[in-house]
């Protein structure tokens, strides 16, 4: 088990400005033998060339986030594959956690994020807790699947957001996931740009309303005005 090569799939879109901070302490896992891919959607801007030498695999794919991760999935090679957001640090052990003999076929780790406001604390414990009672992960936490499984249920279904729950849902059927308290660091741009409350308050909107059933296509829009 310990000997499992892992597929980091990141997709891009614009991500220049911090692109480099993200593959940079990837490249000690390709030295020991796993691979990173990006999956780029058609960026406008440097993404593309900053990430050409900091990995094993660059892909171009039609933009959309389920989209270019189930292109990378079809690129990848190893036995795991983990979803990496290119504003998300793995902690530098984080492949150990992964290939420590667990039996799940699937799993996540638990978040952090960057911003100091002490109501993010109370965000990702929340984020961490429900996702521990409810077994469904969301992307900010570095979903990883065996790649058989994942290729097996069909990978991430083509719609514009709540991609991660969907498959969540899916994977479920197949087992729990590994809830590993280790943390990746994720970015909290969003809730310090549009305020931590106006944030919070649209997350819990959207996830209800997909819940509820709506359409995920009308509530991207409605995410995309952040």
């Amino acid at each position: 088990m310990s000997k499992r090569r892992i597929s980091i799939i990141v997709p891009t879109l614009n991500e220049a400005y911090g692109i480099t901070a993200t593959l940079t302490p990837l490249q000690t896992l390709r030295q020991a033998g796993h691979e990173v891919i990006v999956v780029d959607g058609s960026s406008t801007d440097d993404t593309v060339a900053y990430a050409a030498q900091l990995v094993d695999h660059l892909v171009t794919s039609p933009r959309g986030r389920a989209r270019q991760m189930n292109a990378g999935a079809t690129a990848a090679t190893g036995d795991v594959l983990l979803f990496l957001h290119a504003d998300t640090m793995l902690p530098l052990d984080a492949l150990a956690h992964v290939t420590a003999g667990h039996s799940q076929l699937w799993g996540r780790f638990d978040v952090r994020l960057t911003g100091t406001h002490s109501l993010l604390r109370i965000v990702e414990s929340m984020m961490n807790l429900r996702s521990r009672l409810t077994g469904i992960a969301t992307g900010d936490q570095a979903l990883f699947v065996e790649r058989a499984l994942f290729l097996a249920v069909g990978g991430f279904p083509d719609q514009p957001l709540m991609e991660d729950i969907a498959l969540s849902r899916t994977l479920k059927r197949h087992g729990r996931p590994l809830c590993l308290r280790a943390k990746v660091t994720t970015s909290s741009r969003r809730w310090e740009q549009n305020g931590v409350w106006s944030t919070i308050l649209l997350m819990w909107r959207l996830r209800l309303a997909y819940f509820l059933g709506a359409d995920p296509a009308r509530l991207a829009r409605q995410y995309h005005r952040l």
